[in-house]
């Protein structure tokens, strides 16, 4: 049924004598060619069209049979134009992509402007059915596509109300309409839809065709579909809808943000009692049914097409993912239905803690305007939750997976691995903390350790957990630079690194999501799958597009990595980090760099690897002595305080557990 508001028709000139007279001499030949032909039921369309028209306009009872004939012969030569409906067997609409969490809960849905999940048609409420066919075209199931009686009739009614209070689309052409043409409103518009709904009506069966119109017609608050709609409207399935609530859709479909009931719900009201009238009309309601149903309160829904995603960081940086892999287009309509590794929970925890630890941060005089935060769990390397920045509303640049910065000593573990799993080192092996220098271009470079001095013979234990910069840059040196930059890649890091001799202490731009999914290896116990957001994809018909179960490799030497584990540990219980200490098995490292511009701490234990990161946009210092063990380590201890609380504890294997290389 149009929506579309009628113009007033300006009386139309009577053709001159002529003209009449060649249009008489054609019409028995057209006629007698269009009665045996396939446009047999365009000429009965035309003929009841020009019955209204003719007897409203003209003053006559109809058209002559040579103005029909004459416009017959111009629609059949332009019927060459018209698309092939027969495209419509392969024709996939636009869907609507949905993010859900690691256990099911909706987190976004991802869409262009049309906002649509297609269903089939018995996930349809019958009451729907019935009451978008009774106000929409109740002889649905006996036309063929045309209803040359229904236009007429229609068009005589608007003609004698100057505006459209009557409809003659079928739902074959509405849908023809919705597809293929134009919202041109012309005789010529409407008889090309009659055309092309007969040919559909040859193709598709009439529930392929009511199950394509309520999947494509507009229901308003750019809802496409009846699914959507009901969603949207009751917050129910298309196939749950009551009679009450079908009735006040289909009412909606003549002029969807007019009628909606989240704009004037008396007035959705009313065109609810229309389709209850209509359908205990036709018979297909009881008195009681239709009564019941007119009082029966309903319950509305939410608009929720423009709604803002739970965790916009999360669904960005996903979408992300997905448009590289399958291109923009289909993720926006191609329906899919993707499950992140994300737990909600977790993310709720790490996005309040951020808040939190920002806001405590700056009532410590520390000058940082950003915090970033990522979560992989080790035994699969899902990012179980992140965080890039203090605020989405007033920054949506994610820093956890967009900032390169500079880890400072959190990059000291690296470079300790690579000795350990050279087989000439163990952790009580010594290191000189002395002074060095290596040349360095046309300068020479002589490392310093924060807050200066010089320990002398230091274990690798102690070294790493003092975190003193000197046995770093000799062991980089020792074991060789290009060595430490091969354990990056095989950690999974992808950023640029050159092989400078300050590497040991830090001087590589990475992203916190780099450093949570390397240090989960360590966690791991040196093993390693590819760190993702994503879990598996699918289209919505169930087709897997994308699976991402882990199948983890050993990566690392696994007495080398236990050796690391151990050592790291004491980085919380007597090192950098006892800020850090959550009373179990942990391990970790703080990252401070050089003028307090990055702090950082990454730690883990056997089930969690988390890296929080705090710094300024601008790169600008933090504030003087700012270290990752005084202020990013109890923002660390705090998340993992929360998301561990129902994790059993579980000790890290120990190095005498393996053989040494």
């Amino acid at each position: 049924m149009s929506s579309n508001t009628a113009r007033q028709k300006k009386p139309q000139k009577k053709a001159s004598a002529k003209v009449r007279a060649a249009n008489a001499a054609d019409a028995p030949r057209v006629e007698s060619y269009v009665q045996t032909s396939n446009l047999a039921p365009i000429y009965k369309f035309v003929q009841a069209v020009g019955k209204v028209t003719a007897g409203t306009l003209l003053g006559t009872t109809m058209l002559t049979s040579s103005v029909i004939a004459g416009g017959l012969v111009g629609l059949a030569i332009s019927f060459r134009n018209l698309p092939d409906v027969r495209v419509l067997r392969n024709y996939i609409p636009a869907e609507t992509s949905y993010v859900y969490d690691v256990k099911g809960v909706l987190l976004d849905s991802i869409h262009d402007e049309f906002n649509r999940e297609v269903v089939d048609l018995d996930e349809v409420s019958p009451h729907l059915k019935r009451a978008v066919l009774a106000i929409e075209d109740s002889y649905f199931y006996q036309h063929h596509g045309i209803n040359p009686t229904s236009v007429g009739r229609a068009l005589l009614s608007n003609l004698e109300e100057g505006r459209t209070v009557e409809g003659g689309s079928t739902v074959t052409m509405q849908l023809i309409k919705n597809l293929f043409l134009t919202p041109e409103r012309s005789l010529s518009r409407k008889i090309a839809e009659a055309v092309l709904a007969l040919r559909l009506e040859q193709i598709f069966t009439k529930p392929q065709i009511l199950e394509m119109y309520l999947n494509q017609v507009y229901w308003g608050h750019n809802n496409y579909g009846a699914q959507t709609a009901a969603q949207s409207y009751f917050r129910k399935p298309a196939s749950q809808l009551n009679l009450a609530e079908a009735a006040m859709m289909a009412g909606l479909i003549q002029a969807p943000e007019e009628y909606s009931p989240f704009v004037d719900y008396q007035l959705a009201k009313r065109r609810q009692a229309i389709v209850l009238n209509r359908m205990l009309e036709l018979k297909w309601i009881t008195p009681q049914e239709a009564a019941a149903a007119k009082q029966q309160p309903i319950i509305l829904g939410d608009i929720t097409s423009f709604t803002t995603s739970r965790s916009p960081y999360i669904t960005e940086a996903v979408e992300q993912e997905l448009q590289t892999r399958f291109g923009r287009d289909a993720v926006l309509k191609g329906g899919m239905r993707v499950q992140t590794t994300i737990d909600l929970n977790m993310q709720n925890m790490a996005e309040q803690v951020v808040r939190e630890g920002h806001r405590s941060l700056r009532r410590q005089g520390v000058r940082a305007d950003q915090m970033a935060l990522v979560a992989v769990d080790p035994r699969t390397h899902f990012v179980k939750a992140m965080v890039g920045g203090v605020d989405y509303q007033t920054s949506q640049f994610n820093r956890a997976i967009q900032a390169l910065r500079q880890p400072g000593s959190a990059f000291k573990p690296f470079v300790y691995y690579a000795a350990l799993a050279s087989g000439k080192y163990t952790p009580e092996s010594t290191v000189m903390d002395t002074p060095v220098s290596y040349p360095d271009g046309y300068e020479t470079y002589r490392p310093q350790n924060y807050g200066g001095g010089f320990y002398g013979a230091m274990s690798f234990r102690a070294a790493l957990e003092q975190s003193r910069n000197i046995p770093a840059v000799k062991l980089g040196q020792e074991v060789g630079i290009n060595r430490v930059i091969e354990v990056c890649r095989t950690l999974g890091i992808k950023s640029p690194i050159e092989p400078v001799v300050s590497l040991p202490l830090g001087s590589v731009d990475l992203t916190p999501l780099e450093m949570a999914g390397s240090y989960a290896t360590f966690a791991s116990g040196g093993w390693q799958s590819d760190t993702t957001f994503i879990v598996r994809v699918t289209d919505s018909t169930g087709r897997v597009l994308l699976d991402n179960t882990p199948r983890p490799q050993l990566v690392l030497d696994p007495w080398a990595v236990a050796s690391l584990n151990d050592i790291m540990q004491g980085v919380i219980t007597r090192g950098t980090a006892q800020g850090a200490d959550i009373g179990r098995p942990a391990a970790g490292k703080t990252g401070t760099t050089s003028a307090e511009r990055d702090i950082w701490f990454v730690g883990y234990v056997p089930q969690l690897s988390v890296a929080v990161w705090v710094g300024n946009d601008n790169y600008s210092p933090v504030g003087q002595g700012a270290t990752g063990g005084r202020y990013v380590a109890p923002i660390w201890r705090n998340f993992m305080l929360r998301a561990l609380k129902d994790v059993p504890v579980e000790n890290f294997q120990p190095p005498s557990a393996f053989i040494r290389p």
